[in-house]
């Protein structure tokens, strides 16, 4: 079994920076091909905001994100990050590590929360003006 921890979250002022963590423990290469984060504020439904096919590296990012946020993998370590620079307030939620089911890559589901089967508890981010 698979198990997901996050770390690194807080409170930043706008213009910020936070990196991410994601231990992933028990993981191994049939375990899954795409892993990512998503984000979830009060009220909103969890959105995708990065992920990356593990077997080929390919990225994904959320346009919102787009040349703010970076994802990257230390496959020795089993650890996924997300470095978060130019913050915003309207980044504000909790961020949850994510393990998609199955063996494809990201490229038709990294969008679909219902295609991640393996979930962490996510850490809060907290972006004030």
């Amino acid at each position: 079994q698979v198990q997901l921890v996050e770390s690194g979250g807080g409170s930043v002022e706008a213009g910020g920076s936070l990196r991410l963590s994601c231990a992933a423990s028990g993981y191994t290469r049939s375990s899954g091909n795409c892993m990512g984060w998503f984000r979830q504020a009060p009220g909103k439904e969890r959105e995708a905001v990065a992920s990356r096919s593990i077997g080929s590296g390919v990225i994904y990012y959320a346009d919102s994100v787009k040349g703010r946020f970076t994802i990257s993998q230390d496959n020795g370590k089993n650890t996924l990050t997300l470095q978060m620079n130019s913050l915003k307030p309207e980044d504000t939620a909790m961020y949850y590590c994510a393990l998609a089911s199955g063996g494809d890559n990201c490229y038709l589901h990294w969008r679909r929360p219902e295609s991640f089967g393996t979930w962490g508890e996510g850490t809060q981010v907290t972006v004030s003006s």
